[in-house]
């Protein structure tokens, strides 16, 4: 504890974000496992009902309901919605979708999120940032392959997701200047609960189902009660995601998100390992160089941070 409480807070929130993208890329894992049989918005209600019993629990331990106390409610909400969107544009992607190249497009996400970082959050984004996340990119465009089949309409979607997850994380840096991990992540599982249970009291009958689409067809199929398998895979499901939720949150609370958003690569390839296990999606060579591109920048983003801080703290011996 001693060890990590000496790391600067960007790279304690970048190791924040690396464990809670295990969590997530798991958890992303097993609703495509179930996007087969059940509705999108009904997994999304079960696995967020599960996260917020888990997240009181903790925070009942951790100090009381008060660390949920929040001044700004039209903030997380808006926040929350801005993530539901992002998820369901994502698993509609991943319903259809191979899980790398699902989550490879989502990747333009730290980009969106450099880019916004200095206009919105008054974050400066110097040229060693600017180059490692080119570094990524490369390596996200060297896995696309321009031209091949994987430019379809569908893959708009996980871009989409990305613009809205960027757009979270920015309110996710203001809201944490005065609200507690706890916080950020109780009003995201409220969010997804509230506009899920909306969602299945509006469409859950099936009626809207008659498309030849893998996407929509888990957008719209009807609710039915989860066997006593797909029931435990929902717990787990949400219990790994209320995990990486309250990372995730407290990664962008404590760091720059123009520091931060380059280790959202980290899960590429464990998406990668995930994806051949249960599915087969073995990627190519170029697949591979892509992916240590991405490693490589972040790995990079990580030693400048800490170079950064000792000149930082150099500078402060010598003034004293």
């Amino acid at each position: 504890m001693k060890t990590i409480g000496r790391l600067g807070k960007n790279t304690q929130a970048a190791l924040c974000l690396v464990a809670a993208l295990v969590c997530l890329t798991l958890s992303d894992s097993i609703i495509k496992w179930l996007s087969p049989v059940l509705p999108l918005h009904q997994i999304t209600l079960f696995r967020s009902i599960i996260a917020i019993l888990l997240l009181l629990a903790f925070v009942s331990f951790g100090g009381g309901l008060r660390l949920l106390r929040t001044r700004r409610p039209l903030l997380h909400f808006t926040r929350g919605l801005t993530l539901v969107l992002a998820n369901m544009f994502f698993f509609l992607a991943l319903a259809a979708m191979p899980l790398a190249e699902t989550v490879t497009l989502f990747y333009t996400a730290p980009l969106f999120i450099c880019i916004l970082s200095q206009p919105v959050l008054g974050e400066k984004v110097g040229r060693s940032r600017w180059f490692v996340i080119a570094m990524g990119m490369i390596g996200v465009i060297i896995m696309l392959r321009p031209g091949t089949e994987l430019f379809r309409v569908i893959s708009l979607l996980p871009v989409c997701a990305a613009l809205c997850y960027a757009a979270m994380t920015m309110m996710t840096r203001k809201l944490g200047l005065h609200d507690t991990a706890g916080a950020l992540t109780f009003y995201i599982q409220l969010s997804f609960i509230v506009v899920s249970s909306l969602v299945g009291l509006a469409i859950g009958d099936g009626r809207l189902d008659h498309y030849d689409s893998t996407a929509l067809s888990f957008l719209l199929r009807a609710w039915v009660w989860p066997d006593t398998t797909q029931l435990q895979l929902l717990i787990v499901c949400g219990s790994i995601m209320s995990i990486g939720g309250y990372l995730i949150s407290q990664a962008y609370r404590i760091g720059e998100a123009s520091a931060v958003a380059p280790f959202e690569y980290a899960s590429l390839p464990f998406a990668l390992v995930v994806g051949y296990y249960l599915w087969g999606d073995w990627p190519d060579w170029s697949a591979f160089i892509g992916t240590g591109l991405i490693i490589s920048s972040g790995l990079l983003v990580l030693y400048l941070e800490n170079r950064a801080q000792l000149k930082t703290q150099r500078h402060v011996q010598i003034d004293y």
